[in-house]
């Protein structure tokens, strides 16, 4: 019996027009991202089983391949790039479910926490929902950045609302161009 190598972790650090975005990687699949410099403003995200014990070797941008490539064509105007890029997050049922329902959500089309809740589930669950986009460690990977009060308003956003409003400004124009066309 061979026993599994041990797995791999990568991070790296993508230059965006939001600024300075990390990643952490595990044999290919996100377990952090976000808008800092700094790796330790993403570990503490990360689940305790999947959060590596020593700090994780430092690459080029070009070594993580299709997910830093996919920063870039979203930055570029692309903004379904991040789609197919894999993540690996873990949490109780409901939030591990509510991830996936956030990378349902079409940019351009942000969600209020309410619909959030119905799309994970359970519509009474908003405040559970607002907690999975709180505990969300792969920003715009799982984009949480889409999801709004019901009265329009941003909302909160880890990475703060410049970065939030920039994203949906983003996702919007991308929107209108698509149905424009």
């Amino acid at each position: 019996m061979t026993l599994d190598p041990s797995p791999t972790y990568r991070q790296t650090t993508v230059n965006t027009p939001d600024g300075p975005f990390t990643i952490l990687e595990q044999d290919g699949a996100v377990l952090a991202s976000g808008w800092t410099a700094d790796l330790s403003d993403l570990t503490g995200q990360i689940h305790p089983a999947l959060r590596p014990a020593d700090v994780p070797r430092l690459v080029d941008p070009a070594e993580l391949g299709p997910i830093s490539a996919a920063v870039t064509a979203y930055y570029d105007g692309n903004v379904g790039a991040i789609d197919s890029v894999m993540v690996r997050q873990m949490s109780g049922p409901f939030r591990s479910h509510a991830w996936d329902m956030l990378r349902t959500v079409q940019p351009g089309q942000p969600v209020t926490y309410a619909q959030y809740a119905s799309l994970a589930g359970n519509a009474a669950a908003v405040r559970a929902a607002a907690g999975a986009c709180a505990k969300n460690a792969a920003a715009l990977f799982v984009p949480c950045h889409r999801v709004i009060r019901t009265d329009g308003s941003l909302g909160g956003f880890r990475w703060g609302l410049e970065v939030k409003t920039s994203l949906l400004a983003r996702e919007a124009t991308h929107s209108a161009a698509v149905l424009a066309r």
